[in-house]
């Protein structure tokens, strides 16, 4: 009989705050930095004698994670030095949370295709990034702008059961945070140390446990639990080798993981409480300001998204990109349908980007500029296909919508004397299809009116080329 496994999963999950500046000095944030070691000051690069200062903003962000993610918020909460040694940590020691993190006790529902899930959150602390080490040939640079960086750690329970599960809890994190303001989740603001064990179905005891740290892609951690899955369960199965407690790292060319070192424990960072740092009270009041600050929730942004008439797989889209969902918002406060804006947005800005090589990630257009387009197109001012070359000059080129329809002429309302030229034009040019007009050919006119749109380049009204169209073949 073939024993079926079950694989348990546990995810450390590390998210850069969106403040101006570190959590312990006024340096800008990694999102400032430039060339290497240019985000620098004697405080984030451990010179001797220099002390912490923590920022407000990184604790009410933090409050504000723990309020989605259905945590308790400590009231008191404190900082502890965890001590290790790496050319990238400049102090020698981080500066965390152990003994009193700032949220505990979470629950976030996980929508899975097996139905929905609950993942428990043991807590989320408050802690400073590391720098970054850059290998180049047989050197090592260390480059410190990322030092101090504020993060905030959310480790989950073991509650995982498939990289299906650890994707869409990861999904629903990225966007809970992108549409609050906590953190543009891009690529390394938001990584992963994943553990993972295995056991017999129905077994209540958790296996040997591996940690793949610092994984930041979330198909390399799909592909990483597959096959640290699949390695537990040969080893168990066939002993192809003694699984033992350790780091792992994922090399993504190969799609294997291989031992780094064996897993610490608590007392190998020999953790104390920081007396550089005060202990910090969060009062009644001042997380009830935090609590009113808050954004509206995917929650319940979803629901006004689907009450506009927006489809599930169009709202899947906005929720999912933060600068979509933020520009539809802008674009409906300023008087836009939400419904058709999500159609301009999703359909014709990610068509035009899709044929630059970008993504709707990248999307760059102002709320007013894209007002602009859809108001013209509204109004009858100009037609679709050319609110659609202007929308594809303001993406490629950054021009003035207004000023780019004026001056290439694709106002709507042009004068009707060329447009009665043209139509003149197209009839000199197509006496069979006129013949056959006057035959009775009903469809032959719908020929004339394509080759006036043709040499009016798309440009013209529609309802006033068929209007005058009309005229002219009443009178032949």
């Amino acid at each position: 009989m073939i024993m079926k496994y079950e694989v348990v999963i546990g995810l450390e999950t590390h998210v850069e705050l969106n403040t101006k500046s570190k959590i312990f000095c006024s340096c800008g944030g990694h999102s400032a930095a430039g060339d290497p070691n240019t985000c620098v000051c004697p405080a984030c690069s451990g010179m001797p004698g220099m002390l912490p200062v923590m920022n407000k903003r990184v604790v009410e962000l933090a409050v504000m994670a723990g309020l989605l993610l259905n945590c308790e918020i400590s009231k008191y909460t404190t900082f502890d030095k965890k001590n290790y040694y790496y050319p990238d940590l400049p102090c020698a020691y981080q500066i965390t949370q152990l003994n009193h993190p700032i949220c505990t006790n979470g629950c976030v529902p996980v929508q899975t295709s097996e139905g929905e899930r609950e993942i428990h959150i043991k807590q989320i602390h408050m802690e400073e990034d590391a720098g970054k080490l850059v290998h180049i040939g047989k050197f090592t640079n260390v480059d410190f702008n990322r030092t101090s960086v504020p993060l905030i750690e959310i480790v989950s329970q073991p509650d995982f059961r498939s990289s299906e599960e650890v994707l869409n809890y990861l999904n629903k994190l990225k966007s809970m945070f992108r549409a609050s303001g906590i953190s543009e989740c891009e690529e390394g603001a938001m990584r992963c140390d994943v553990n993972i064990s295995v056991r017999p179905e129905g077994s209540t005891e958790l296996g040997v446990r591996s940690e793949i740290k610092n994984m930041s892609s979330f198909e390399a951690i799909a592909k990483a639990i597959r096959y640290e899955a699949q390695r537990h369960i040969d080893a168990i199965e066939f002993e192809t080798e003694e699984l033992v407690q350790e780091t792992r790292r994922f090399d993504d060319a190969t799609g294997k993981t291989f031992a780094m070192r064996d897993k610490e424990t608590e007392a190998d960072y020999r953790y104390f409480p920081d007396p550089n740092l005060m202990p910090i009270v969060i009062s009644d009041e001042w997380l009830e300001e935090i609590r009113e600050s808050m954004p509206k929730g995917i929650d319940e942004k979803e629901n006004v998204y689907r009450a506009a008439g927006i489809s599930d797989k169009e709202i899947d889209m906005l929720i999912h990109n933060h600068n979509a969902s933020e520009l539809l918002d802008a674009a409906v406060e300023k008087g836009c349908d939400a419904k058709n804006t999500a159609a301009w947005i999703l359909t014709d800005c990610a068509g035009i980007l899709r044929k630059n090589g970008k993504l709707i990630s990248d999307l760059d257009i102002s709320a007013d500029d894209l007002v602009a387009i859809i108001k013209m197109v509204d109004s009858g001012d100009v037609n679709r296909q050319s609110g659609r070359k202007i929308l594809t000059a303001v993406l490629e080129e950054g021009v003035d919508p207004v000023a780019y329809c004026k001056e290439n002429g694709l106002d709507s309302k042009a004068d009707e004397g060329a447009i009665e030229a043209v139509i003149e034009k197209v009839i000199a040019e197509n006496p069979k299809a006129v013949e056959d007009f006057k035959g009775g050919k009903v469809k032959a006119k719908q020929a004339l009116f394509g080759a006036c749109m043709k040499e009016l380049k798309g440009t013209a009204n529609t309802d006033v080329i068929r209007e005058l169209l009309d005229k002219k073949m009443e009178s032949l």
